[in-house]
């Protein structure tokens, strides 16, 4: 099996048991119906373990972009992998939503909310606020292309890495992910959230593209941020890209904020 196709059946993979839980915790008719979010967490974090457990010594079994890029950006892996990784993953992503919406075939029509069908697939935040939102993008995915940087530097038992980092997703997502659901993953949202506007999925609402960019900017910011901020700091390499990223990202939330606040202050000014 080539790199290509190891990126696409792990990237499926975790979304088959990502997407999963949620469709078994969220629709309605199922025996896991309102089970809760430690569920829902568990099964993300078991489903990034498994992926990265089957296609691990194929491809390394990054299974997202933020990550791909990051390692790029650090200098760890060749950029002209990352268009060919990041195809792979963006696959893998939409197969995995897919079978999926098989799985849970007779729960779409019994499930009246569009909005829960549409969590099924992708994020969203649990109170809009752009600034925030992705500040909560970005944050979660730095916490998480640091934590597999510095797992990847330790000596483990072999083969207890990957159940390692799953243990590393489990962490964000009952720490962090409670904001935006936690996508740390442009494949994990936009893969599934391309699903949700093609398949004919009963009684489905819109894809909320308007919110779809930031699930992507904001882990991308973010896993760059982690992995110079690794070198930085556990190896003591400071760099052009250090430095580029790190103004990079200051503008993104800086943009992001300064919009935030002209469009609350419009809000509130009196009709």
């Amino acid at each position: 099996m080539t790199a290509f196709w190891g990126e696409v059946i792990g990237t499926m993979i975790l979304i088959v048991f990502g997407a999963g839980v949620c469709a078994g915790v969220n629709l309605k008719g199922t025996f896991a119906e309102n089970s809760g979010w430690i569920v829902i967490t568990m099964g993300w974090g078991m489903g990034v373990a498994m992926g990265a457990y089957a296609v691990g010594e194929i491809s390394g079994a990054h299974l997202n972009p933020a990550l791909t890029v990051g390692l790029a950006i650090a200098g760890d892996f060749s950029w002209g992998l990352v268009p060919m990784y990041i195809l792979a993953q963006m696959i893998g992503a939409f197969i995995g939503a897919a079978l999926i919406y098989l799985h849970y075939l007779p729960h779409w029509e019994k499930t009246k909310d569009p909005g829960t069908k549409l969590g099924v697939f992708s994020t969203g935040p649990a109170i809009p606020n752009l600034f925030a939102n992705l500040l909560s993008e970005v944050l979660g995915t730095f916490i998480l292309v640091l934590g597999i940087m510095a797992i990847g530097a330790n000596q483990f038992t072999e083969g207890l890495n990957p159940l390692i980092v799953g243990f590393l997703i489990l962490a964000i997502g009952l720490s962090l992910g409670g904001t935006t659901g936690y996508a740390i993953n442009p494949a994990r949202d936009l893969g599934p959230r391309i699903a949700h506007a093609v398949l004919p999925i009963f009684g489905k609402g819109p894809s909320n593209w308007s919110y779809a960019w930031i699930p992507v900017a904001g882990p991308i910011a973010g896993g760059a941020l982690g992995a110079v901020f690794y070198n930085f700091a556990f190896k003591g390499i400071i760099n052009s890209a250090f430095w580029v990223v790190t103004a990079l990202v200051i503008l993104l939330l800086g943009g992001a904020y300064a919009y935030s606040k002209r469009t609350d202050s419009s809000v509130r000014q009196p009709v």
